[in-house]
């Protein structure tokens, strides 16, 4: 028999990693300023493995609207600019012979209300999976009733897993709120 501390543990721990998603996801959505975690999911050719950019230059942002990629090995110019171009990312690297620069464009208002509407749709997910998450944790309580665990501590785990998902779903408004605010501003 599972007891209520564990099953508000478990939920607790799922409407964490909803949240460490969505972070992550609205991390990777383009805001107009310049930000390394932009090329994160971009993989280049290094020997035979692929591996992420950084693992093969230093990646920095010199202001608000670049981003400098400095290979460590000169041979990876190409291969770096090749990746980047071939990426959903949507910008054209410059490359001088020392640095490869991306030049972040500023967005255009149709483009921010697309993003804007990206923004909410993953926030409404993450919602979702912390929904799930106290109805996984509810159907187990009720699931250990049967099996023997007091309805007066079920009632009160109930009452935990609501007050979890309230405080959950307030973190991810207040992550949506904060990214919209950051792509609405020109």
């Amino acid at each position: 028999m599972a007891d209520s501390k564990t099953i508000i543990n478990e939920a607790e721990e799922n409407m964490s990693l909803a949240i460490m998603h969505l972070e992550e996801t609205l991390a990777h959505i383009r805001a107009g300023k310049a930000d390394v975690r932009l090329i994160d999911g971009i993989r280049v050719d290094s020997y035979g493995s692929m591996v992420p950019i950084n693992n093969v230059a230093a990646v920095s942002t010199p202001d608000a609207r670049s981003i400098a990629i400095k290979p460590w090995d000169k041979s990876m110019f190409r291969v770096i600019e090749k990746a980047i171009i071939d990426s959903s990312l949507g910008i054209m690297p410059e490359n001088n012979g020392e640095i490869i620069r991306l030049g972040i464009p500023p967005l255009t208002e149709e483009r921010r209300k697309q993003l804007s509407k990206q923004c909410k749709a993953e926030a409404e997910t993450a919602k979702v999976s912390v929904r799930n998450a106290r109805r996984d944790g509810i159907d187990a309580l009720k699931k250990a009733v049967k099996d023997g665990m007091a309805e007066d501590e079920q009632k009160i785990g109930e009452e935990k897993l609501q007050k979890l998902h309230d405080k959950f779903v307030k973190q991810i408004d207040e992550l949506f709120v904060a990214k919209d605010k950051e792509i609405m501003t020109v």
